[in-house]
């Protein structure tokens, strides 16, 4: 996250991909809620690669006001990786994430900031009376909430809306892929902020087409998964895959054993137990190749720990009124 020279109290930053219906009037409801909030703010916009006249439009609203940051992406990342890029790119105290698909109401956004007065470094939209496709998205939906609770301890009903409000300190250094813009709370909730929910309402989507579907829940699994790792074992991995391969190797160890002692006392036949003693060689070494694995897994986290720069996505240009604004990065 860079900083600018004026003191900015709030970022929004919006990723949008290929929605030209829907830029202008989101761009309206945000500059009203916000001048009547009294406070400094920017606006990040992220083309996610479109292929409409989304590019075209920003471009005029940029061009329009001074508030407005346009961040081009040189192909569709995907929604992570567009808001990564306007993290990035942040310089208000606190930062407002939310789609460009004019499903979340910009004036939600003052009950949103006001538990950050109560001491609350995250405040995550509830979309507690959802509008969306029951089989599409709502049960799928709680489905992902319901395990993501269970896995992070983390107390909220909704991790999968994009409309959250974040203290700027807990995003500093945060580094996300694959679709894990959806579980920031439970990512950051391992440093111990305090995170809160409010209900927010669920608009029916008015313009443009959707871009979600049932493609996306194998997707989530795997995230889920992923986010259970990072959150108790990514500084840790050895515990993990320790565990596993201790389990395992015993188990093994315990049938070799009791077939040692059955062949010298109880005189078992090694040729009527072959497959048991296959199966006990078998358990040891897959155990001693999951502490093996650990191991590596702890080099590397190290690694991961050490250098961890790496960016996700690729700007084609950055437009900003600031003096580091308009300059291309590969």
């Amino acid at each position: 996250m860079n900083d600018k020279e004026k003191i900015i109290e709030i970022s929004v930053v919006v990723p949008f991909y290929n929605e030209e219906d829907n830029i202008e009037e989101l761009y309206g409801k945000l500059t009203q809620v916000l001048k009547g909030l009294g406070v400094t703010y920017e606006l990040i916009f992220i083309d996610d690669g479109s292929t409409d006249r989304t590019p075209d439009i920003l471009t005029g609203v940029f061009d329009a006001d001074e508030t407005v940051k346009v961040i081009r992406l040189r192909k569709n990342f995907g929604q992570t990786a567009a808001l990564q890029a306007g993290f990035d790119n942040a310089c208000g105290k606190v930062i407002i994430s939310m789609d460009g698909d004019l499903q979340h109401d910009p004036e939600d956004i003052p009950k949103l900031l006001a538990p950050l007065e109560e001491g609350y470094d995250i405040v995550s939209g509830w979309r507690k009376e959802r509008k969306d496709n029951f089989l599409l998205r709502r049960f799928p939906s709680w489905v992902a909430n319901r395990i993501m609770r269970l896995l992070s301890g983390v107390k909220i009903h909704d991790f999968g809306t994009t409309f959250k409000v974040y203290k700027r300190d807990v995003l500093e250094g945060i580094r996300l892929y694959g679709e894990l813009h959806r579980f920031i709370p439970a990512l950051i909730s391992r440093t111990g902020v305090k995170i809160t929910e409010i209900p927010i309402k669920n608009v029916v989507r008015q313009k443009g087409k959707s871009k979600y579907g049932l493609s996306r829940i194998r997707r989530v699994f795997f995230d889920l998964m992923t986010v259970k790792f990072i959150i108790s074992f990514i500084d840790r991995p050895l515990q993990f895959f320790g565990l596993i391969g201790l389990v395992l190797g015993s188990i093994g160890f315990t049938i070799a054993l009791i077939l040692t002692v059955g062949f010298y006392i109880f005189e078992w036949s090694i040729r009527d137990n072959l497959g048991n003693l296959i199966l006990a060689v078998f358990l040891m070494i897959l155990g001693l190749q999951f502490i093996m694995t650990g191991l590596l897994a702890e080099v590397i986290s190290r690694i991961y720990f050490t250098t961890h720069e790496m960016r996700i996505y690729s700007v084609a240009e950055l437009k900003s009124h600031s003096s580091s604004g308009d300059k291309k990065e590969s």
